[in-house]
């Protein structure tokens, strides 16, 4: 009974010993021509495994501006505008602003996620450093877009409050806050001033319709570029959308990328958002201008 595990110890050192013998005429039967194929087979698994230099992007997920958001800490749903000052009202529609996912921030997207991205119609794929500026941090670029956010939601509030001012609305008495989770950026902010000026009108401005839309929200009630859109749109017709309000600025990159279904409308700024939103709501939609060569 003493000798047993010696014994097998002796045929475990033997099997694994034979196994260079046993690979190299594995090798010698096959020829030099299987090796080096091989070979070249492992090189590029390994080749697709290693981190590049680009980040991979794609449709992300959309909001409903007028409806809720889950909140941070208890997690209990709270409005995604939360006005005070004034009466709101409800919309039977929803507003969605739109994202994208972008992969390859907090780590690097490997090579084989890169050249899956670059042949899939619905992603994209930019260098690291047109995403991140060379010397910021993953941690520095969050920040970055969180603040951005911020700046956002304060400019939409703002020109949304100006807008109802020169139609009239008392609005001296309003203040707005705004909640969201896990969006940065500033692409959201012509959503969010609709959504404030949907909350403050009695009208139902949506007409029971899903209406899509981005685009940033300057200081002069303009609607700004914005990147990303053609995943966007593809984001908002996922949802349910079937009405997209793009900036003109970006309609050089609408043209011939809308999604069966959508209906792309053009607007350069929030007045002419906020009127084709009533005239889509009307069932007047067909007659909005739409992006073109």
């Amino acid at each position: 009974m003493g000798g047993m595990p010696i014994m097998h110890n002796k045929r475990a050192k033997f099997a694994l010993s034979s196994i260079p013998s046993r690979i190299a005429r594995y090798f010698r039967a096959r020829g030099l021509r299987h090796c080096l194929g091989l070979f070249g087979a492992l090189l590029c698994v390994i080749l697709l495994c290693m981190p590049s230099g680009f980040v991979t992007e794609g449709p992300g997920p959309t909001r409903d501006v007028l409806g809720t958001v889950r909140a941070d800490g208890d997690g209990s749903d709270v409005a995604m505008i939360e006005i005070h000052g004034a009466k709101t009202y409800r919309d039977s529609g929803r507003l969605l602003l739109t994202t994208v996912n972008s992969y390859g921030i907090d780590w690097p997207a490997t090579n084989a996620e890169v050249l899956y991205a670059w042949a899939n119609p619905h992603a994209g794929v930019l260098p690291r450093e047109a995403v991140i500026p060379p010397g910021q941090s993953s941690e520095d670029y969050q920040k970055t877009t969180k603040k951005e956010m911020s700046g956002a939601q304060d400019s939409a509030s703002q020109q949304a409050l100006r807008y109802l001012s020169s139609q009239g609305v008392d609005t001296s008495n309003v203040k707005v806050s705004m909640h969201v989770d896990k969006i940065g950026g500033p692409s959201a902010g012509m959503m969010y001033s609709l959504g404030v000026i949907d909350k403050l009108t009695a009208s139902d401005e949506t007409g029971g319709r899903t209406i899509a839309g981005t685009g940033t929200m300057e200081s002069d009630g303009k609607v700004g570029a914005i990147g990303g859109i053609r995943l966007k749109m593809l984001g908002a017709r996922r949802d349910g959308a079937t009405w997209f309000l793009a900036p003109a600025d970006n309609c050089s990159e609408v043209v011939g990328h809308v999604p069966a279904g959508l209906r792309d409308v053009k607007v350069g700024t929030l007045a002419e958002a906020y009127k084709a939103l009533v005239a889509i709501g009307q069932g007047r939609g067909d007659s909005l201008p739409h992006c073109t060569a």
